[in-house]
This record gives C-alpha cells, structure tokens and sequence, in this order.
C-alpha cells in the first residue's frame, strides 16, 4: 500500500480522508499516515490536531517513509499555494489523481493530470481535462469537452455545462451554473446559485442570475 499524508488538518482534509477509505474498500491502495500542515501555530479548534504529523520540515524529515501526497485544502488559492511549495521537492509522481468510486464519467476520454481530486457523486461526461490539483466537488456535473485549470475548484452541487474552460485557481461556487461554451478565468470567483451567462474576466467576482460583478 502506498503511505500517504493528506496536507490540511480541517473538514476538507477529513473528507479527503474519507474518499481514501472509501478507495481502500475497492481496492487496497493507500495506508494514510496522518496530516501535514503549513504552520503549527494556526491549527485551530476544528482542525484534527490530535493527527497531525507536523509541519512541512517533517515532511523532509520523513521522506523515504512517504509514497504519496495529497491536498485536503479547499479553495483555489490554497492548493495552488501549497502545491507550489511542495512540487519543487516532491514532483508529480507523488500526487495521484484520486476518483472516488461513485464518481461517473468516460474513461476512455476524460483526462486526470496529477493532484486531480474527484469527490463522491460526481458526474461527469466525455473529453473532460483535470489539469494539476484540479478539484471536483461533492455532487457538481461537468460537461463535455470542459477543461478544469490548474487548481480550480467546483463547489458542491454546481453544473458546468458542455465546453467550459475554467482557469486555472478560478472558483466555481455551490449550486452554481455555467453555461455552455463559457470561461471563467484565472482566479476569478462565481458566486454561489449565480448563473454564469458572458464569459467572467480573470479576477473578477461575479454573483446573481445571471451573474454579474460583485459591487465593491
């Protein structure tokens, strides 16, 4: 079994957990090791301190007993930042692309780059790409011929629909509905229940039906 360290200590990361033991029913793949976060001085009452390994220094210390990483951070900015930090030292070969068995989508065509984290209740379709760290979340649906950018991450329950190009570290929030043909770019941000009608420009942080920028 690969031993394997989920990096994040808060509900994200036990949902991470989670789909590892549900992977494990399927097919005995991964022996978890316990949480790895970026600075033990911010753990905070939610967090499952009482598992934690330690901070990234172990993480060195310990790298002959580690086979794989993995990230249990939510948001777009998070995972890109640690991923970031780590990839230099720990490269692709570390970070598998973890598909939770109830998750539906052709794998004859859909594409899952290193880091790709699929949650349960997914369902997506044909000639789908999950670039690196790319996140799908409980429940959401993606169309064909969409492509998910570097770290990006659909909240629950949100629909892109056929030939979306999601950016990479753009957000889509829960509930949520892109229309097809649609780009949502570099770490732009939807609103959850927006309904996504004109492209959104990077940056940008839309809201409504149909989705308009956010008044600041």
């Amino acid at each position: 079994m690969k031993r394997i360290v989920i990096l994040g200590a808060g509900g994200q990361a036990r949902e991470v957990r989670w789909i590892l033991e549900d992977l494990n029913r399927v097919s005995a793949t991964y022996h978890f090791l316990g949480y790895v976060v970026s600075d033990l001085s911010k753990l905070g009452e939610r967090d499952s301190r009482s598992e934690v390994l330690g901070d990234y220094g172990w993480l060195r210390e310990h790298r002959g007993e580690i086979d794989a990483l993995t990230l249990g951070i939510g948001s777009p900015q998070g995972r890109l930042k640690v991923a970031g930090d780590l990839e230099p030292e720990f490269g692709s070969v570390y970070w598998p692309a973890l598909i939770h068995p109830s998750a539906v989508f052709d794998p004859k065509s859909c594409r899952f780059a290193h880091g790709a984290l699929v949650c349960p209740g997914v369902v997506a379709t044909v000639n789908i790409e999950f670039q690196p760290h790319a996140m799908a979340n409980f429940g959401c649906t993606i169309g064909h011929e969409s492509s998910l950018g570097r770290g990006c991450v659909v909240m629950p329950g949100a629909n892109i629909s056929g030939g979306v190009v999601l950016e990479e570290g753009c957000m889509v929030g829960t509930g949520a509905q892109v229309l097809q043909y649609r780009r949502v770019g570099r770490a732009a941000s939807v609103g959850a229940g927006a309904v996504v009608t004109k492209d959104v420009p990077p940056g940008e942080t839309v809201v409504g039906i149909p989705a308009k920028p956010l008044k600041k």
